[in-house]
């Protein structure tokens, strides 16, 4: 098939295969070539790299048309399915919707843990390949690798002020970062007899909790790095640990396949909450917004919610002890769990590669999205922007935007 090019346009791209067989070094090809296209003069500077430059924009232009292409397709669909706009859906109601918005890469192993900082435009990511990296999620660029830790990072958190983020790893060590000046290592804590799971900083920023698969939560002085506590009641391993907002209480999972909601004031287990099956990944406090949605009215009201290889995720009323429902629909292992911020919508993520969007009213999913192309290994909403990232096996993490 003959193009309509013009003869300009013609020796354009003459010269500038000939400029490609010579920069290459394919002499016999460009002799040939050149006598044939009665091309002379192939050494211009303008058209150096010419042809490989606008390959790799071609390039760009189908990614950047498939991705258009994909997010036109969501929108039809919503509107074939009455789903309101941007325009008329409240922030209340924004879910990440797909393609995400950047796909970044630069881990060599599995990611662990994505979380957004509280102040800045940028998230960090820990990695089993022993190092923290911190990204921009406006703009999709690397800023820089924390480097410390000796063998696989498995969970990070930042402090309500973003000053510090403390990480913890396999190689039974936790480490305070100085966060924003010269992200340098202030302290390593040691006493865990084995590999440290999850680390969690009270709201007050002076005490950081940390479980592990030694089958216990131990409590640290920040100012100090002493271990003040530990706490014991399990009788497996402790996957994670997180903080009520009120900083009260604590709920820990373990592979015992129980959640433990624990007492600040007492040091002590309030509850032992017994139901999954299998081990439990995950557990996420629910926001005050969403307590009224399950019926948790009046002061002092908290829900907790759990994620377990069983491959559901079970609602909690932390101070009655006692277990509401349990969302299905997960093929595979959950792994992570996040809150809207105003507590609407619980987001899961799974072994099962996808993100669900579960309503908690209506207790449903009302969206599921392919969200890697390996397991989903953790989940972060930002707590005023519109954002979700997601982390895998695949070594990518993701940023989503709400709409």
């Amino acid at each position: 098939m003959k193009m309509n090019l013009s003869e300009r346009q013609r020796e354009e791209i003459n010269r500038g295969i000939a400029d490609y067989l010579e920069t290459y070094g394919y002499s016999q090809s460009l002799a040939a070539f050149s006598q044939e296209a009665n091309v002379s003069n192939h050494d211009d500077k303008k058209l150096n790299g010419i042809l490989e430059k606008k390959w790799t924009s071609v390039l760009r232009l189908q990614k950047k048309c498939a991705d258009l292409e994909a997010k036109l397709l969501e929108a039809e669909k919503e509107i074939n399915h009455g789903a309101p706009t941007r325009e008329k859906r409240q922030p209340s109601e924004w879910i990440p919707r797909p393609p995400e918005r950047f796909a970044l890469s630069g881990h060599r192993s599995p990611i662990t843990r994505v979380v957004f900082h509280p102040v800045y435009s940028v998230f960090a990511s820990s990695s089993e390949d022993s190092t923290i990296k911190v990204w921009d999620y406006e703009s999709g660029e690397f800023e820089r690798t924390l480097k410390g830790h000796t063998d696989a990072v498995q969970d990070i958190a930042f402090d309500k002020a973003g000053k510090i983020l403390v990480s913890c790893s396999a190689d039974l060590t936790i480490k305070i970062w100085e966060f924003g000046g010269m992200y340098e290592c202030m302290k390593t804590l040691k006493g865990h007899d084995h590999n440290i799971s999850s680390v969690a900083i009270l709201p007050s920023a002076d005490l950081i909790l940390s479980a592990s698969r030694d089958h216990t939560i131990k409590m640290w002085e920040v100012a100090s790095g002493y271990c003040t506590f530990t706490f014991r009641e399990h009788t497996d391993w402790v996957r994670m640990v997180r903080v009520h907002p009120d900083g009260v209480m604590f709920a820990s999972a373990s592979n015992d396949q129980a959640v433990i909601v624990w007492s600040m004031a007492t040091k002590g287990a309030r509850h032992v909450l017994r139901g999954h099956d299998h081990v439990v990944e995950c557990v996420e406090w629910a926001p005050s917004g969403a307590l009224p949605l399950v019926g948790a009215n009046g002061d002092g009201a908290a829900i907790l919610v759990s994620g377990s290889r069983d491959k559901t995720i079970r609602f909690w009323d932390a101070v009655a002890g006692v277990h509401l429902f349990t969302l299905i629909g997960h093929d595979n292992w959950v792994r992570g769990l996040r809150f809207h911020p105003r507590g609407k919508f619980v987001l899961s993520v799974a072994d099962d590669k996808s993100m669900r969007v579960w309503d908690v009213a209506e207790k449903r999913c009302s969206k599921t999205i392919d969200a890697h192309s390996h397991f989903v290994t953790a989940i972060d909403f930002h707590h005023n922007s519109p954002y979700v990232l997601t982390s895998s096996v695949d070594m990518s993490c993701k940023v989503w935007e709400c709409r």
